[in-house]
């Protein structure tokens, strides 16, 4: 499993990155198949340096704040609009209940048709796989102020380079603040890819909407994951601050995401 960072800046785009979209691809032995997770402010253009928006196979969504979604009308208008017609059919699209209503409204368009005729959106159901080509997909819900947020835990199983089937596991928190589906959600995960929007000891009084790199490092230790990427973090928190948070309290290797930097699962 590979995973491209495409957006990586908290909550608004930054000068060197897009909002929030990651962009994995894994092979089933006879293609490669490649999913976005989340899609947010400034991606749409980014993600083509790195694949035909037509070769992308599903959307999942973390939840609904415009840093992780908006530019699923961008996407629409590709679908739609594309000269010749669009090669494929609907994209799938992942995400909380009232994803394909708040799209429609975002781009001005009467709830039906909406965008269905460019994407076939599916709701979440906590805590329920969604097997798609080699990668299943498991959602749990998270801590931020928003009616459904959800970590993703995404597993691929694959052979190793002696033949053995191993799983490989990739978490990503979306947007949260502490909580028990988070650890849960990431346990035993080879890359836990965590936001860190906040800092410590200037961020202390609002709860339940972020971590700092010291809470993110708490949940990676407490889940048992190998490795910590740190990720959205806002134009106005210190990248060298959150790690430094995280390093005591991870006994794991710690980096910041970077957009256009790829890792290997």
């Amino acid at each position: 499993m590979k995973l491209t960072v495409v957006g990586c800046t908290g909550s608004f785009p930054g000068p060197g990155s897009p909002a929030s979209c990651y962009l994995l691809t894994a092979d089933d032995g006879e293609r490669t198949w490649k999913i976005v997770m989340d899609l947010g402010s400034g991606a749409l253009g980014a993600i083509q340096r790195y694949t035909d928006l037509e070769d992308i196979d599903a959307i999942f969504l973390t939840h609904l704040h415009p840093d992780h979604c908006m530019d699923l009308c961008g996407l629409h208008v590709a679908v739609r609009w594309k000269p010749g017609g669009w090669g494929r059919g609907r994209i799938p699209v992942w995400g909380p209940a009232a994803t394909a209503d708040r799209m429609a409204t975002a781009y001005g368009l009467e709830l039906d048709p909406g965008m269905h005729e460019e994407f076939d959106f599916t709701n979440w159901a906590e805590r329920e796989s969604v097997a798609f080509g080699p990668f299943t997909v498991t959602p749990f819900a998270v801590n931020h102020p928003v009616e459904e947020a959800y970590a993703l835990r995404v597993e691929v199983t694959e052979p190793d380079k002696d033949g053995n089937r191993v799983t490989r596991v990739l978490t990503y928190s979306g947007d949260t603040d502490s909580c028990t589906g988070l650890e849960e959600a990431a346990k035993d995960s080879d890359l836990f890819l965590c936001e860190a929007a906040f800092e410590e000891g200037r961020d202390d009084d609002i709860k339940d909407v972020h971590l700092t790199g010291k809470r993110a490092g708490e949940a990676a230790a407490a889940a048992g994951a190998r490795r910590l990427l740190l990720t959205h973090i806002p134009v106005w928190t210190s990248q060298a601050k959150v790690m430094a948070e995280a390093r005591p309290v991870f006994p794991g290797d710690v980096a910041v995401a970077v957009a256009g930097v790829h890792y290997t699962i």
